[in-house]
């Protein structure tokens, strides 16, 4: 998982077809799920939304992504149901 851009509010999370198809069918409840966990642990940082990428998916954020907020976006999205964590890259 990495960002880019020059804001740095691209978390990107590079993963296969099968799991951005997964994740992008019900994209608004994983969104709520993470913005729920980022809560919970009083995080200043939100998921404004998920676009879908050749190489897995990109979550836009409303601020600047710390190691440990992409850390804890990376754990929440591996322990989806419906996503398959072998095949979530790590960096």
């Amino acid at each position: 998982m990495t960002t880019r851009d020059l804001s740095w509010k691209q978390i990107i999370i590079p993963m296969d077809k099968e799991n951005s198809d997964k994740f992008m069918s019900s994209a608004s409840v994983h969104v709520a799920n993470i913005n729920r966990t980022l809560k919970n642990i009083k995080l200043d940082i939100l998921a404004d939304y998920v676009q879908r990428k050749s190489t897995g998916i990109i979550i836009v954020t409303n601020k600047v992504a710390s190691p440990s907020n992409l850390q804890t976006i990376e754990n929440v999205i591996k322990n989806m149901k419906n996503i398959n964590s072998d095949n979530i890259e790590t960096p």
